[in-house]
């Protein structure tokens, strides 16, 4: 009984002294307050970077110490600079606050999945929808927002700022902005060496620097798409004409599937020692085994494969500011209509047709959290029955995204087991996110199936189907998750997708295909996701300047003598 009373007696004190404690309002310089948040950023949401450097081996020995010390006050001098240029006593709060919530986020995702946030990431994170965002929301994340990002941010704001009067403030942050650069440049000195090296061997490493990493991309991102809602699309195919097509011929029906983070590697058609491909293998179609994509992200490959200029001649504005592979249809006459399961088609079938299944009210496919691919069929069906003449009709799959790989797949299909059923994979042991992520692809291989066989029955037209992925992923090689890897050192299983085609025999024989010569082809040919605008062209026989006969992966295996070519 006493115990109680005492307890009951001491809690008022201790709630007066949590009041107490929360009055307590440190009082700093703006300069000040600049300087340790841009410490905090390098000690604490730079450690993917730190990580990188010690692996280059700029650590090591008595010498290694004083580099990694002058990287510290490199990585906070750096940020500080800039912020000291703009920061004033009303603005520093919430430009610090905003850093801090962005920085923990950004720390979270480059120490969990190795990601490097460049201008193509950044594209990405803003164009990801609210069903992938919501995926990657984890205890994990929350946590790290609120102890690298909330805490801080409430004692920012918490903080009182000095004032000073107007001349001896200028004084102040002049010197301030010396010393922070005079810092740089002996710290940038001493690991002058070391840090050259790193970015001479490694120079994508500069995008695991934050918070500088995301907010250059972002600037270069503005930069590069600053307008482009009101420019106009340069023409491409503008004279496009479709040849060789005797009069009453049946019209022709080609389904585009495009394929969403499937890799190469995992592809049972392609020697894969499991048999992820189970269904397609009895369709009898034409795998492609050595096909390389544009790109390590989705942003980047759509817009690329669908473009003339493709991967070799890569210009991300010219790409994403002209038309593309299905405006070209278009201008030939074929119609070409783009079913979504995905964020969208990039640009692609702007002005076109286009029609969203992704939040379709099917309870079959769908649940809250999005659908599976097969709601995309009674989609295609229903433009089947309802269209005549020739058409081009693009499926946009969610595939197998991460890295909630697990709702990728009905439970039917869950062939490999244990499979991860988290998005935080680093939960998850190696085996049971390849698991998860098998059964995914083997999901694909069904889809696909199930699309050929839709096609197959169509007696009133002549059916084709080409299937692409737009990018790989990493499933923990190298300790690499997910994709969208800077693409001049992201691995094979991140650029490496597979490719296949099937043809009905009415399209085989009226196009005049030689499936077994395409067969040998196909086995031997080093592919890209260049060769898709120019193999589409030749399917279709559609004649314009843009065509390229080299890059037509049907050249030398059709006999029809109505290939398209470049007018002389």
């Amino acid at each position: 009984m006493n115990s109680i009373v005492a307890d009951a007696l001491r809690l008022p004190r201790a709630a007066g002294r949590l009041r107490a404690w929360l009055r307590i309002r440190p009082s700093l310089s703006v300069e000040t307050m600049v300087l340790l948040a841009c410490a905090w950023f390098a000690a604490s949401c730079n450690g993917a970077f730190f990580r990188a450097a010690g692996t280059a081996g700029l650590f090591e020995g008595i010498r290694g110490e004083f580099v990694r010390a002058s990287l510290f006050v490199l990585v906070a001098a750096v940020h500080a600079v800039p912020l000291l240029l703009v920061a004033t006593r009303w603005t520093v709060k919430p430009l610090l606050v905003a850093m801090l919530l962005l920085t923990s986020a950004a720390a979270y995702f480059m120490n969990e999945y190795a990601v490097y946030i460049d201008p193509d990431m950044m594209q990405n994170v803003l164009h990801t929808d609210r069903r992938e965002s919501g995926e990657l929301l984890s205890p994990a994340l929350l946590l790290s927002l609120l102890l690298r990002g909330v805490l801080p941010a409430v004692l920012v704001w918490r903080t009182r700022l000095r004032r000073r009067p107007f001349g001896r403030a200028i004084v102040v942050r002049s010197t301030a902005l010396v010393a922070t650069t005079v810092l740089a440049a002996g710290a940038a000195f001493v690991s002058f060496q070391g840090v050259s090296a790193l970015v001479r061997n490694h120079h994508e490493s500069r995008y695991l620097v934050t918070p500088g990493n995301y907010l250059v991309s972002l600037w270069r991102v503005a930069l590069a798409d600053g307008g482009s809602s009101d420019r106009p699309r340069t023409p491409v195919g503008a004279h496009a004409t479709v040849v060789g097509r005797p009069a009453g011929a049946r019209p022709r029906l080609l389904v585009i599937v495009l394929g969403e983070t499937v890799r190469a590697r995992d592809w049972g058609l392609n020697g894969y020692a499991r048999r992820t491909t189970p269904q397609l293998r009895r369709t009898g179609v034409i795998n492609f085994p050595h096909v390389e994509s544009c790109g390590s992200s989705t942003e980047v490959s759509v817009p690329c494969m669908f473009s003339p200029y493709g991967r070799a001649h890569y210009d991300r504005g010219r790409i994403r500011h002209s038309e593309s592979l299905l405006h070209v249809l278009a201008h030939s006459g074929i119609r070409s209509e783009w079913i979504d399961n995905q964020s969208g088609c990039k640009g692609v079938c702007e002005g076109l047709s286009f029609e969203s299944v992704a939040s379709a009210n099917d309870p079959d496919h769908c649940d809250a959290e999005g659908c599976l691919d097969e709601v995309m069929l009674p989609a295609l069906s229903r433009l089947i029955d309802r269209q005549a003449g020739d058409e081009v009709v693009v499926l946009h799959q969610m595939g197998a995204h991460g890295p909630s790989y697990r709702k990728r797949y009905p439970p039917r299909l869950a062939r490999f087991t244990p499979a991860c059923a988290t998005p935080e994979l680093a939960r998850c042991s190696r085996e049971q996110i390849v698991n998860a992520y098998d059964n995914a692809v083997l999901y694909t291989d069904e889809f696909l199936a199930r699309t050929i066989a839709l096609l197959a029955g169509q007696s009133s037209r002549e059916t084709a189907l080409v299937y692409v992925s737009d990018h790989g992923e990493s499933l923990g090689e190298g300790g690499l998750y997910l994709h969208g890897m800077p693409y001049a050192i992201a691995p094979d299983v991140q650029t490496r997708v597979p490719m296949v085609m099937w043809f009905s025999p009415g399209f085989a024989a009226s196009r005049g295909i030689d499936e077994a010569c395409l067969a040998r082809k196909a086995a031997r040919v080093e592919a890209s996701h260049d060769n898709l605008f120019h193999t589409v062209l030749g399917l279709m026989q559609v004649r314009t300047p843009e065509y390229q006969g080299g890059l037509d992966l049907l050249r030398g295996c059709v006999t029809n003598a109505g290939t398209p070519a470049p007018p002389a």
